[in-house]
């Protein structure tokens, strides 16, 4: 009994309190001064997974919608075929599309270094000149039109696309800074075909008709995209010949423009 009386007159002398408000602190007040323990909440979470913001920092410069022209090159990436001027493609009517959807990073060097992989679509249109026309979609038989005058002369195909490329960027978040990406992008076509239009002033004719053409199943492209967060540039150089080589020369595509990244 006296024990416990002894005991609640010194808490009362020296006005000691002890309080726990926030489960991570323990608060000891001794008269004018205050105590703090406080455990480290970092021990709990050291196995979580990154939440969507962490993840943020390390995406890739992949994913997004990329735009710009192609120009036709032979073998010595030259835009002239002296032989085979069925490729002397127009480039203000050539154009290549890609839709990236998907992206992964496989960090090196934190965010600074990684190697870029994913998928994507590539929509790559071909303007032709001098009304040349495709005859037969099982090949590559290319006759010139002497009687309609083509509005539009088209030649496209779709594929789908995959990257593997080293990527170096500036600062440790990947939606800051400068990057700069250089490698492949393999491909494989999933579908082909030619689009006519021919117009007078009183008609209006549209032909489509899907084939091969002689398209080469496969393409392989060196390519580099640069840019500052989430705005930049890139090219494509087509590895691989556009047409298979056993029934014409080979055809280089190049393409350039702008990418955004998502």
């Amino acid at each position: 009994m006296k024990t416990g009386l002894f005991i609640t007159f010194i808490f009362f002398v020296f006005g000691y309190s002890f309080g726990q408000k926030d489960p991570d602190t323990t608060r000891i007040q001794l008269k004018e001064k205050l105590i703090l323990i406080i455990r480290n909440a970092e021990t709990d979470t050291v196995d979580a997974a990154p939440d969507k913001k962490e993840l943020k920092h390390f995406e890739a410069h992949w994913a997004g919608l990329e735009f710009g022209p192609t120009i036709l090159l032979n073998s010595g990436m030259k835009s002239s075929f002296p032989n085979d001027k069925q490729w002397e493609n127009d480039p203000g009517k050539s154009f290549s599309w890609n839709l990236n959807f998907a992206e992964y990073k496989f960090k090196i060097y934190k965010n600074y270094i990684g190697i870029t992989t994913g998928l994507g679509l590539n929509w790559t249109q071909i303007g032709l000149k001098n009304n040349l026309l495709y005859a037969n979609p099982d090949s590559l038989w290319v006759v010139k039109d002497t009687v309609n005058d083509f509005k539009k002369n088209k030649l496209r195909a779709i594929y789908l696309t995959a990257p593997i490329m080293i990527e170096f960027c500036s600062n440790g978040h990947s939606n800051k800074g400068f990057y700069l990406a250089a490698g492949v992008i393999g491909g494989v076509r999933i579908g082909s075909g030619t689009k006519q239009v021919i117009e007078d002033d009183k008609t209006k004719i549209k032909n489509k008709t899907r084939g091969v053409y002689g398209l080469n199943a496969f393409r392989l492209d060196a390519a580099v995209k640069f840019g500052y967060k989430d705005i930049g540039v890139f090219a494509n150089y087509n590895l691989l010949p556009l047409f298979n080589t056993g029934q014409t020369v080979g055809v280089y595509p190049l393409t350039f423009g702008l990418t955004i990244n998502i």
